[in-house]
């Protein structure tokens, strides 16, 4: 049908299901009337930048105003940032794994409540590229793990829950064949690799700690690139993970900065 897919039974037991972070929820807001007709959702770790991208889309879709009147519909919280365009929500989800987890928790639990349908959820923002030229975006085929394996694992009480992080092949196509038409940013589809924090997990030597060598890194990095991964950051695997398992069409696109 269409319909974000929420598997919580618990939720039907709730008189009222608050969005905590995004200072939104089911009695204090008519989520279908403030959301209903949303078709696409940008998220990215920035609250400027997801401010910057709401702007740009108010301007490209040709709606009222000139983009700079954008209101955050989280202001009531210091977590994320939300702003609409049209049928365009951009997001801020902050940085690394377990903050980008809560605000889909809540985005997609906000999404099903207002009873949206056929949502394209897409990761915006950087990362840093293996092997690849300065300035290129990455489109992600599979998010894998630091071991480059296309896996999330979720520990659930005491339980190791092990979840797919294939992304919609399709929409990764399709974003390929968009970026022929914008030549200034080379494009390449590829596996991206999520770790868990952005020094010691990504084999930086500038650190608190390091107890590796220059030498130790590179051999990493080149097992990294044989597997296929060509930009490295902190949230895919979760993202992947959330959007496959609640019915969401999901990609990641990072540029690539240095």
């Amino acid at each position: 049908s269409g319909l974000v897919l929420v598997k919580n039974p618990h939720l039907d037991l709730m008189e009222e299901d608050v969005l905590y972070h995004l200072d939104l929820g089911t009695k204090t807001h008519n989520l279908p009337a403030m959301f209903g007709d949303i078709k696409f959702v940008c998220v990215g770790g920035s609250p400027n930048r997801m401010r910057a991208f709401a702007r740009f889309m108010q301007r490209e879709l040709g709606l009222a105003g000139d983009g700079e009147d954008v209101a955050d519909i989280c202001a009531g919280s210091d977590r994320y940032a939300m702003y609409r365009a049209g049928p365009v929500l951009s997001i801020s989800h902050g940085m690394g794994i377990p903050s980008i987890s809560i605000m889909l928790h809540e985005l997609i639990k906000l999404l099903h409540h207002a009873k949206c349908r056929d949502v394209t959820i897409i990761r915006i923002g950087t990362s840093g590229g293996l092997g690849i030229e300065a300035g290129s975006v990455v489109i992600t085929d599979t998010a894998v793990d630091s071991s480059f394996q296309p896996r999330f694992e979720q520990v659930v009480l005491d339980d190791v829950v092990v979840r797919s992080t294939e992304l919609d092949k399709g929409l990764a196509e399709e974003l390929l064949a968009c970026s022929r038409d914008i030549p200034d940013f080379p494009t390449l589809i590829g596996h991206t690799m999520c770790t868990y924090d952005f020094y010691e997990g990504q084999g930086r030597l500038d650190g608190a700690l390091c107890s590796f060598s220059s030498e130790k890194k590179l051999e990493y990095l080149r097992r990294a690139y044989d597997a296929g991964v060509r930009n490295i950051e902190m949230e895919s695997t979760a993202f992947a993970a959330l959007c496959g398992l609640c019915g969401l069409k999901g990609e990641s696109c990072r540029f690539h900065l240095l």
